[in-house]
């Protein structure tokens, strides 16, 4: 099973999306979460920190007791983190992943075509059992 992390940003009543671009082999053409897959020598919560850095050009700091909401589709477990803080100026930092990136209220995320509808109700604090929580990872 494939591992991946991922981050919900909010900022106010915003989340932010990245837009994967149309030649991605995985999940072409929607919006998703920043964040990546897990490497074989890494943590969860490494992964996170790296993809961060390395989409967003941000610096994250998850608290040692923070779990993530982990969520299992088509083969992926995936590791997401809400935070609204961070270091850095948010920004498209891999444009060969993503064509655009955006911060969005819940009415206009439910127009947008997402990478998971599992993310839905997660983004904006509405867990409704559909996740579980795990260890920090």
């Amino acid at each position: 099973m494939d591992r991946v992390s991922a981050a919900i940003l909010r900022s106010g009543d915003k989340v932010l999306l990245c837009h994967r671009r149309a030649d991605r082999a995985w999940y072409p053409d929607v919006w998703d979460l920043p964040g990546g897959h897990v490497g074989p020598e890494e943590s969860p919560r490494e992964a996170l920190s790296r993809e961060l850095r390395e989409e967003l050009g941000i610096e994250v700091r998850l608290p040692d007791a923070a779990s993530p909401e982990i969520l299992e589709e088509d083969d992926v477990e995936f590791h997401l983190w809400a935070m609204s803080e961070w270091e850095g100026e948010v920004r498209n930092a891999a444009e060969e992943e993503h064509d655009d990136i955006g911060w969005f209220t819940r009415p206009e995320v439910e127009r947008l075509p997402l990478a998971s509808e599992l993310y839905l109700d997660l983004l904006f604090g509405d867990r409704r059992g559909r996740g579980r929580r795990g260890p920090g990872g």
